[in-house]
């Protein structure tokens, strides 16, 4: 190892060496701000002193269609920059000919809707990559994101004020954005990145103050720059969010009534450093996750929800080792149990979810470039609860042990678009159980006009189990032309067999080395009636990584555009090749020389959006896939209409439909050699789901999810042995392995900003789940039946209030 990381720091430091800095926005706009004495009022009318002497940035040029343009005279835009001791303030006239025109659809924090907005990124390290993003709609809704090397992380939140007004001339907005809010030097005078953004949502058009030029370079390497910040403090950023909620649970029968009272803190350990930290947790409001039926070989995973999980985690996820819903997971002896039970014992309790106890993160990035991120939280120990039927005694058996979860992330940019990462990822269970640790060197190397990368990351793992260390190790490289008409990539990546990140990462499959390219030409200004258009080609070649056997490919093409009218489509063709070796389907392990062959197949897909600044727009998708000497076909479709009665109110519905016929699988293992079992099956899949919202207001709405999902997998009564050329052969298992799966969720969710950064939150939730062996129904017999299945009612409020510790040293 010791070698590779060598190799990696003499890359990083030639790097740093041949490609010193150089301005690829060399012609960048500038102005200076004013400090000012008195504070305008936040309302969007700009009227204020503070904006009299205060310089304008104007003259915004076409970010897109016409990238490069000057932004007509009919849509200038005028911002202006000031600050006090406390904070920046920034107002934005904006002129439209049409202001009764300006589309005004009203939506939740962070969400888009049909609105203009204006939009200001700031980077008071300037250094091209990690910036602040605010913004506003039309309707006065609020958007705030981080962005990390051009990535935006909308879970970001921050608590700042702003109000946008329509006005006779078009519209204005006012914003004040509190220091505490951003991480910048403690230096005497300043000069911080900026760039305002305004978006025409009739116009389909961005403006932006300083061109972005789309034909190289990363969008965040173009802002301005507003000069003459002097003498502003970092505050001291302490806030608290404590909360109180309360939760009715019924379920067959069975009610629980639970309390529970919390607090988040968020606290500036340094001028660029924060931690955040939550005490008692409670995850209680977290959705449903979109279960659906799994038949294949790998986990399902699901979406982290708890937002202390979500927001601000942009460096622990770089390395794309970190997986949160690991945390508070399912005991890792938890089907164990069963195994263990004596014959005169049954299972009391035994919890399918562990207990966090609280956790920490602390994150930030120095002056010179470098992130910093260190994440831990603690799970209590969980048991079963096991009961003798003879003699009523009661044991426990540990299921999780007491856990520590780490994550430490060293993150340096370089020449405003480069990085080199190092992640150390860390799970310690008491006793015996079993442990984990993985360190990865990530790198991602521009020249300095961005037009071509190198990228890459070396991976190793340590698993810890019963007094055995399995070393494993990981490998991916790839260059690039990321810049221009013409973009291509060609790279090579393995996972050895001892490779393992699952205690605190996802990684569905190991013992495996990939060649993979793609190449693609898209437009850069609108051409004839398309403002934007993509040809695109892939392609994959698969191995396991030892012995090196060849397992298949994947390649297609495809293409995707959008007309000047708003509608969008595309498609592609994709498939394998020749014959599959699946090694993973059988469940036996790659290491085994047990696989599965495949037939060649070829899918052919299909996608279009039509306009959704018309009431009514429409989604849909269709697919279809074929097969070589192969009696298998299958097909699908989706289709989700969207209609929006007014500004507040809207409704979608969505159906899907997918359909396999003679589809080959693993069906059972055999009860005494454990040998897969393999059926030919028929499986039809359904999904409806509607979605409702209605908007009081930009701070308080009303919104309705559901999902009802059902499978029905009927197997042909012939099952198969795997031969040992990877083809079936008939065997004479007889056993019924049909599925009718149902999995059905509700929601409706009440949401109520009532001031700055705190906000009331009801909800009640219904479920209802069911696997059965029950094939062959009509859609509305299954649902019939699925109604007489147990449902669970879930009704919960959630009160969190916002306490800022300079205003409230200020109160007292």
């Amino acid at each position: 190892m010791s070698k590779v990381l060598s190799f990696f720091l003499i890359l990083f430091l030639s790097s740093t060496c041949l490609y010193a800095q150089e301005a690829i926005n060399s012609n960048r706009k500038k102005i200076k701000t004013t400090r000012i004495t008195k504070a305008p009022k936040i309302d969007a009318i700009l009227d204020d002193d503070a904006w009299k002497d205060a310089e304008t940035a104007k003259d915004f040029v076409v970010l897109r269609p016409d990238n490069g343009k000057k932004a007509p005279d009919t849509h200038k835009t005028e911002v202006k920059v000031t600050y006090d001791d406390s904070a920046i303030y920034i107002s934005a006239n904006m002129y439209d000919p049409n202001p009764s025109k300006i589309p005004m659809e009203f939506t939740n924090r962070d969400n888009f809707g049909q609105a203009d907005f204006f939009l200001v990124t700031i980077n008071p390290n300037d250094d091209g990559q990690n910036a602040f993003e605010f913004v506003v709609m039309s309707t006065g809704s609020q958007a705030e994101s981080k962005i990390s090397e051009g990535n935006e992380d909308f879970s970001w939140n921050a608590v700042w004020e702003s109000e946008a007004k329509i006005n006779e001339t078009g519209w204005s907005v006012e914003i004040r954005i509190p220091y505490r809010a951003l991480r910048f030097a403690n230096l005497p005078v300043q000069s911080w990145g900026f760039n305002f953004h305004r978006r025409l949502q009739n116009e389909n058009s961005q403006h932006t103050w300083n061109w972005i030029d789309n034909t190289k370079g990363i969008w965040t390497q173009y802002d301005g720059l507003v000069e003459d910040f002097r003498d502003i403090k970092p505050p001291t950023r302490l806030a608290f969010y404590p909360y109180t909620s309360g939760t009715v649970d019924s379920f067959d029968g069975t009610t629980e009534t639970t309390g529970s009272v919390g607090m988040d803190i968020q606290y500036g350990v340094t001028e660029n450093f924060t931690l955040d930290a939550t005490l008692v947790p409670d995850f209680g409001q977290v959705a449903f996750d979109n279960v659906s039926l799994n038949l294949g070989p790998f986990e399902q995973v699901f979406n982290e929800q708890r937002q202390f999980f979500i927001e601000g985690t942009e460096l622990f996820n770089k390395a794309r080792l970190f997986f949160s819903r690991r945390i508070g997971n399912t005991p890792t002896n938890y089907w164990a149990v069963s195994d263990n039970l004596g014959t005169d014992e049954e299972i009391v309790e035994n919890p399918d979810a562990v207990k966090m106890l609280n956790a920490i993160k602390i994150s930030g990035r120095t002056k010179k470039g470098l992130g910093i991120g260190f994440f831990n939280a603690i799970t209590e120990k969980t048991e079963a609860t096991i009961r003798n039927t003879v003699t009523d005694e009661i044991r426990m058996e540990v299921t999780e042990p007491f856990a520590n979860y780490n994550v430490l992330v060293l993150d340096q940019n370089f020449n405003g678009n480069s990085s080199i990462t190092l992640t150390n990822t860390n799970v310690t269970r008491d006793g015996d159980f079993r442990d984990g640790n993985v360190t990865s060197l990530d790198y991602h190397v521009r020249t300095k006009n961005s037009k071509y990368f190198i990228d890459g990351a070396y991976k190793q793992s340590n698993v810890s189990e019963s007094g055995l260390t399995t070393v494993g190790h990981s490998f991916d490289t790839s260059i690039a032309k990321a810049a221009g008409n013409w973009q291509y990539e060609a790279g090579y990546t393995f996972d050895d067999k001892n490779y393992d990140i699952n205690d605190l990462g996802v990684n569905f499959r190991n013992n495996r080395q990939r060649i993979y390219g793609n190449a693609s030409y898209r437009i850069l200004q609108p051409k004839g009636n398309f403002n934007n258009y993509r040809i695109n080609t892939w392609y994959n070649i698969n191995y396991l990584h030892s012995p090196g056997t060849y397992t298949g490919n994947n390649m297609g093409i495809g293409a995707w555009g959008e007309t000047k009218n708003r509608f969008s489509f595309g498609g592609n063709v994709n498939g394998n090749i020749g014959r599959q070796f699946d090694f993973f389907e059988p469940r036996q392990g790659t290491t085994s020389g047990v696989f599965f062959v495949r037939p060649t197949r070829i899918t052919v897909n299909n996608w279009m959006n039509s306009d959704r600044r018309k009431k009514l727009s429409l989604n849909a998708n269709w697919w279809r896939s074929g097969y070589h000497n192969n009696p298998r076909s299958a097909y699908g479709f989706n289709i989700r209409p969207r209609y929006r009665f007014s500004n507040q109110l809207s409704f979608s519905y969505g159906f899907s439909f997918n359909q396999n016929y003679n589809e080959e699988g693993y069906a059972t293992s055999d009860e005494v050699t454990d040998a897969p079992i393999f059926g030919r099956r028929d499986r039809k899949t359904f999904n409806n789901t509607v979605s409702a919202k209605y908007n009081f207001s930009v701070k308080s709405s009303l919104s309705l999810t559901f999902r009802h999902n059902w499978s029905d997998v009927r197997y042909q009564d012939q099952f198969y042995d795997l031969g040992a050329d990877g083809y079936l052969v008939p065997n004479s298992h007889a056993e019924n392995q049909d599925i009718n799966f149902n999995s059905w969720n509700l929601d409706l969710n009440y949401f109520w900003q009532f001031a700055p950064g705190s906000q009331l939150i009801a909800f009640y939730r219904n479920s209802i789940f069911s696997v059965n062996e029950e094939t062959g129904q009509d859609f509305f017999a299954n649902l019939n039946n699925l109604f007489k299945e147990p449902n669970q009612h879930i009704f919960s409020v959630r009160l969190v209030y916002f306490i800022d510790y300079n205003r409230a040293k200020n109160i007292f």
